[in-house]
């Protein structure tokens, strides 16, 4: 059987990264249009960096949660059978030992040159001086995560893995922000199982064939035995 799991700011919340569309979320706390879109960028692109160093650095003291730990076990028994998808920016999949993961929302410890569009590894903070390895310019360090109004990553990969699957499972997301809150419906469309394992029921909850609700680090662990003892 082939899994498609989209994991969202639910998975890890309970490692102490806070949620973005939550009533206490970090969208109610700050001007995404200033933050987190390209035009914000280019008005004042300090205080976005500032922004991002402050997320960098609530993820350097942050360590994955039993979610995280139970779908990187799954990832271990099932290999490519499972394609792991997260809108996270966050690395806390990669820390529990996952090794195929698609950030579609790009990756918060990664830095971007806005010039020339080379990354690289940096969880460092963001500063205007940073001159770029690639093209050696300065005043373009920005990081590597997709703004409002840009497109997501993979998409390619993420439809055909989707086309493929047997059962999507949507853990800890929103169902509000596309294209990801779509991939629910285009799987029922494909006559794909379709789950939502979440702390409460999502903008799109009554898409889903099966529903679980409670803490994803309870209920994510109990999910992944059940799936493996069926095999």
């Amino acid at each position: 059987m082939k899994i498609f799991v989209l994991t969202g700011a639910g998975v890890s919340a309970e490692s102490g990264l806070g949620t973005f569309r939550d009533k206490d979320g970090v969208w109610t706390k700050y001007d995404l249009n200033e933050v987190a879109t390209p035009e914000g960028f280019a008005r004042n692109p300090a205080l976005v960096r500032d922004f991002y160093n402050a997320r960098r650095g609530n993820l350097a003291g942050a360590g994955p949660n039993a979610a995280h730990v139970a779908l990187a076990r799954l990832e271990a028994v099932l290999g490519d059978d499972l394609f792991l998808c997260t809108q996270n920016v966050d690395d806390l999949h990669e820390k529990a030992g996952s090794r195929r993961v698609i950030h579609m929302h790009g990756e918060l410890a990664v830095t971007r040159c806005h010039h020339c569009q080379a990354t690289r590894g940096d969880s460092g903070a963001l500063t205007a001086e940073a001159v770029c390895e690639a093209c050696g310019r300065d005043g373009g360090a920005r990081p590597h995560v997709v703004w409002f109004g840009e497109m997501p990553l993979f998409m390619d990969e993420i439809e055909a893995a989707l086309s493929a699957a047997d059962l999507f499972v949507s853990i800890g997301t929103s169902g509000s922000v596309y294209p990801a809150a779509g991939f629910v419906t285009e799987a029922r469309a494909m006559g794909i199982a379709t789950c939502e394992i979440n702390l409460e029921p999502s903008a799109n909850a009554y898409v889903f064939d099966e529903k679980l609700y409670g803490p994803a680090s309870e209920v994510v662990p109990e999910w992944v035995e059940k799936v493996l003892a069926g095999r």
